[in-house]
């Protein structure tokens, strides 16, 4: 099943995909926060950090599957598998759009 997802969101999946922790903190606005594991990470320098740490602590691949909207949110579900403790799951990724960018971002089971 393919969905079509809001063009930032799809770069940001597009960037994880390659591993590219400079190229997903760019689909986030300058003030971004991502809430993901019980931490909150403020800013795009915090974003891309974060990204680069779980690069590099895991292999995984994720695979969107499913889409809907809760408000202001756009939901997205995703098939996550790799070498992580409780490997394979399912998460929601609830995304806050602002012009074109990523402004929030929550990863929750």
């Amino acid at each position: 099943m393919s969905i079509e997802l809001p063009t930032a969101i799809a770069a940001y999946f597009s960037a994880d995909k390659k591993g590219n922790a400079h190229a997903i903190a760019e689909c986030f606005t300058q003030n971004a926060v991502v809430v993901d594991e019980g931490n909150t990470y403020t800013g795009r320098d915090a974003i891309r950090s974060w990204m680069e740490n779980a690069s590099t602590q895991y292999t995984y691949t994720v695979e969107p599957f499913a889409l809907t909207r809760d408000e202001e949110r756009t939901v997205v579900t995703g098939h996550l598998v790799g070498d992580f403790p409780g490997s394979p799951v399912d998460l929601r990724y609830f995304f806050v759009l602002r012009e074109d960018r990523i402004a929030e971002l929550e990863i929750a089971p």
